[in-house]
Parts: C-alpha cells; structure tokens; sequence
C-alpha cells in the first residue's frame, strides 16, 4: 500500500545501517532496540500485516517485506506462523511481485488478506487439506489470488485477476479483505477505492462473490481510507445483540449494521487507537468457534531503531470486543490471554497510600513489561509511570494521568479518561522501544515507539501534588519470546 509519511520511514532506515545479519545464537533477536514479544522481521522493512488466518493449531501472519532492504518498498508478502500468537516461525516469502527484477518491480505485492475455502467453492482444492486463498493487490495488475494446498507451506497463483484494473480513471483500488457471510452463503470483499474523475471522495468498496474468483460490487461507503476490515462482534458478549464494525487503516471505525451487501453506520467515526504508532490493522479470520475472539495485529507505524538490522514492528494482538457506555458502543481492546506464556518475575503491591517523592517500584527493572494497575487520585494532580526511568528526555513523556483535569498522556499523546468509580484502570505493554496503553478495561488504547537508552531498565511509579493509593498492582517482567 502506499502511504503518505514514508519521508519518515527514510529516516527510520537511514538509521539503521548494520550489514548482514546474526545467525541463530545469543544474540538473535536480541539487539538493544529488538522487539522481545512483539514481531519484527528478522531483517529489512516490515509494514501492514497481510492475511491474518488461523489454520490447523497455527496463527498465520504475512505481511508487507521489502526484503532488499530497510527502507520501503520492492514490496513482497512475508510470512509467519505461530501456535499462540507470541512465539514465531519464519516462513520462506509467500507472495513475490508479478514481474520484474529486484530493482524495478512491476505490480508489487500489496496489501490482502486470506481466508479458509472450507466449502471448496473456489474448487481450488487438491488433496485432503482444505484450501487456504490470499487475496490481495498487485498493484496496477488488480487484485489476485494465491493459494495454497498444504496448509499454507507453499502458494500458487491464480492465472487471472478476480477484479481487473478498474476503467473509471483511477489506478488506487486496494487492500481486499474478505470474509464468508453465513446468512447470505456468500463472500464478501471490502475494498478500499480511491477518488476518481466521476466519485468525489475515497471509500470503500462492497462486493460478493460466491467462489472468490468472480466478484461484483454491491455497494459503496465514503469517508473510509485503506485497508479497510468488516467483522461482527456481540454487544456486551451477549450472543442476542450483535452490531458490525467497519475499520480503516487510521483506526477510525463505524458501528452499525450489514445484510451481506450493504454496511449501514450507526454512528459516527470513532478512533480507535489514539496513540502516535498505530495503523492498517487487521483481524484473524477462520478462528474457532469455540474460541471465537476476534484478533487484531496493527502496525506500529514510524518506529525508529537505531542501528539495528530490521525496520518496523507489529502491535501485540489484541481481543476486541464491543460495550455499551453512557456516549453508546465502543470497541474495547485488550492484549491476548496467551501473554502470560512469557510471564516471569512477578511483583505484587495492594492497598498502598503513595505519596509524592516516593518510588514504589526501586526494586522493578525490565526492558519487558506487563503491568496491571487500579489506581484512586486521592488528592493527588497527577500520577503515572516512567518507563526506562532515565531515558525520560529520549523517550518523550512518561505514562501520566492528570487527574484535575480527566486526561491521559502517553509519549506526549493525551487523551480524555474519566475515571470508573473513582479509579483509574491502567495496562501497560512495555518492550525495548515501545508502549501499549490501555485503559479502563480497554476503551481507549494509545499504542506508542520512543527511543530509550537501552542501559536504563528502572521503572518508576510517581504522584504529584498529593497522595494516591494503589488499589492494586501486578507487574510481570516479560521472557524473550525468540530465546530458548
């Protein structure tokens, strides 16, 4: 896909400037500014994660590579496969470009997703295993298929386009996500489409096919911008209410309601993550029922990590869900259940009055973190955590709640949060260059990159003007998820 602030990731790679690459010893994976369970390509340029789809025990990821180099471009689908979400095997690339040399590509491979053909109505299937189809942007050749056979090891590709290179004056027609629709017996595609001579404003576009080789376009919705996404999830986990979510790369989403064809917002736009680094989410499709969460990865968009062999890295995945509150629904975000497979040292404090000046957490060190917090601002102004504590003027502001004034920063990112009861409920992810935030049970989310010195691994909880008292608090340090 292409993005209007790539000028900040030449700067990402300008930095990083490291030949060759470790080999499989104590140090993979483990450089200062190396992501420790968070997913970053062992090499080179990393973007939009590509066909989130959980096949046999196994949670795919591709996503967009340049594997030439750090900086973007020359774009290929890389590949990934895990059993819980956290620890990852490489995968050779899945998807190469259509034509060309590795200096100049015709129809590069953009952005898609993937699905489970279970029904073989691709007839696509060969063997016993079911047929697992990608769908994505080859970019000026329209959108394509590959699929593979043997649950996702290799992938051939279709011959043809399943949508042309459209004719109405624009070439910017990408980033195809679809899914099966069981009351309609259908697929459906949701495509993001730019403006054009005869329409005005970029959209995206919905179409329905029932092979996933022939396709047409059913409806159209202004206002949303790329790598769009469609899922339904149940109000307030109640299987009798169930609304849909319709996502664009930003993070802003409507809620409302969808036959097959047609999305009808029921709201306004709303954010969903507010924080500096996040963009082009996408969630899993073909989990099991019997799980039945609906998992997003996003990007972490503009990271920078000095000196180091790969740019760019993936968000945590995340559980949506949607809740009712007195302003109407939200989606709530909150990281995986399976991050407690890296869980470590633990340290506990409940019920504790904190006072400005005083430093709870002096015996906490960690570049990996997970912390839980319940926090009452008593009397207190403001409250919070740095993070690295020593890297402060490098990494920009600390994790802060200013509680005369209701608002949450995060990397200099501030944000509304009134409190719940009197408390502030805080989860923090915290990796080597990196914070996720999320708040009262998930309602906002900032997802965040900052450049600390790597050296400095103190933690610090601090209160200004007053006293609070930590209801609870559970911080576990986190294991390296690529260490054995």
């Amino acid at each position: 896909m292409r993005h209007s602030f790539l000028f900040l990731f030449a700067v990402a790679a300008t930095l990083s400037g490291i030949p060759g690459f470790a080999q499989k010893n104590v140090s993979y994976y483990n450089e200062p500014y190396r992501p420790q369970f968070h997913f970053t390509a062992e090499k080179n340029w990393l973007n939009d994660p590509n066909g989130l789809v959980y096949y046999k025990g196994e949670y795919h990821l591709f996503y967009q590579h340049n594997p030439y180099g750090k900086g973007w471009g020359n774009m290929h689908w890389g590949h990934a496969v895990s059993n819980d979400l956290l620890h990852w095997k490489h995968r050779p690339l899945a998807i190469y470009p259509l034509e060309g040399t590795p200096d100049h590509y015709k129809c590069p491979a953009f952005s898609g997703s993937a699905v489970v053909d279970r029904n073989n109505t691709s007839g696509l299937q060969k063997g016993n295993e079911k047929t697992i189809v990608a769908i994505y942007t080859a970019m000026h050749c329209g959108q394509r298929v590959v699929y593979s056979n043997d649950a996702g090891k290799t992938w051939q590709p279709y011959p043809t386009p399943v949508i042309p290179v459209m004719k109405n004056g624009t070439m910017d027609e990408r980033d195809p996500k679809v899914f099966w629709h069981e009351p309609a017996k259908k697929w459906v595609m949701v495509l993001y489409i730019g403006p054009d001579k005869d329409q005005q404003e970029r959209g995206i576009a919905i179409y329905n096919s029932a092979n996933l080789l022939q396709w047409e376009q059913k409806s159209f919705i202004k206002g949303m911008y790329e790598c769009p996404d469609l899922f339904e999830l149940a109000v307030d986990d109640n299987p009798a209410e169930k609304k849909w979510v319709l996502h664009g790369a930003d993070g802003g989403y409507f809620i409302g309601s969808f036959d097959g064809s047609t999305f009808i917002p029921e709201t306004e736009k709303i954010k969903m993550d507010l924080g500096n680094n996040f963009y082009a989410a996408q969630s899993y499709s073909d989990i099991p029922a019997a799980d039945g969460r609906r998992i997003q990865i996003g990007w972490m968009n503009g990271g920078i990590y000095p000196d180091a062999p790969f740019n760019q890295q993936m968000a945590f995945p995340c559980v949506l869900t949607l809740k009712r509150f007195p302003e109407g629904l939200r989606v709530c975000r909150n990281p995986v259940t399976e991050i407690k497979n890296i869980y470590g040292e633990k340290f506990v404090i409940t019920n504790k009055m904190v006072q400005p000046g005083s430093n709870i957490l002096s015996a906490v060190k960690g570049d990996a973190l997970d912390i839980h917090a319940v926090i009452e601002p008593g009397t207190a102004g403001s409250f919070g955590f740095v993070i690295r504590k020593g890297s402060y003027e490098t990494s920009g502001t600390p994790v802060r709640y200013d509680a005369r004034n209701k608002k949450l920063s995060v990397l200099g990112k501030t944000v509304d949060l009134e409190p719940v009861n009197g408390k502030i409920e805080l989860r923090i992810l915290a990796d080597r260059a990196s914070l996720e935030v999320f708040a009262n049970g998930g309602k906002i989310s900032l997802s965040g990159c900052f450049i600390p010195v790597y050296t400095f691994n103190d933690l610090e909880f601090f209160c200004e003007g007053g006293n609070v008292k930590v209801e609870s608090m559970e911080i576990y340090k986190l294991k390296s998820a690529w260490q054995k």
